[in-house]
């Protein structure tokens, strides 16, 4: 199986030489995604769970034009420029994922594109089937 890659005008064009999304057999990368209004190409204002969850709109959107969901993501990547913001961060993302959310990985970064203070990045499984999650006690 080839990899395709997955575009939509859901989500802010690539700002460089990247695919906002790169499907291949059963999984989906999306790239990061940063707080851009896509019709505007604009950066959202508010705090950072405003930003956050325009962030999510964005991947959103790359994740179903390439056949997935948020319930599939099995990774995020946070990016922030101030790792203060964690707190505030997490209280947003446990409501996109209420219940056994994905694997993640977050890190303070000095700079992202745009100025942007937040990103992130996701690893989905697509298709018809569901993402079974088990919470285990180690």
């Amino acid at each position: 199986m080839s990899r395709k890659i997955v575009e939509t005008p859901k989500a802010p064009a690539a700002l460089g030489p990247y695919s906002q999304g790169v499907s291949w057999q059963n999984l989906l990368f999306c790239a990061g995604q940063i707080p851009l209004d896509p019709s505007t190409g604009q950066l959202v204002e508010g705090d950072i769970q405003v930003q956050a969850a325009r962030v999510i709109q964005n991947l959103q959107a790359v994740l179903e034009e390439g056949g997935s969901t948020l319930e599939k993501v099995l990774r995020l990547d946070v990016y922030l420029t101030d790792l203060n913001l964690f707190s505030e961060v997490n209280q947003y993302l446990t409501r996109v994922f209420p219940e056994a959310p994905p694997a993640r990985v977050t890190v303070e970064v000095t700079g992202l594109p745009m100025g942007a203070r937040i990103e992130m990045a996701a690893i989905a499984a697509k298709g018809l089937g569901t993402v079974e999650r088990k919470k285990g006690k180690g």
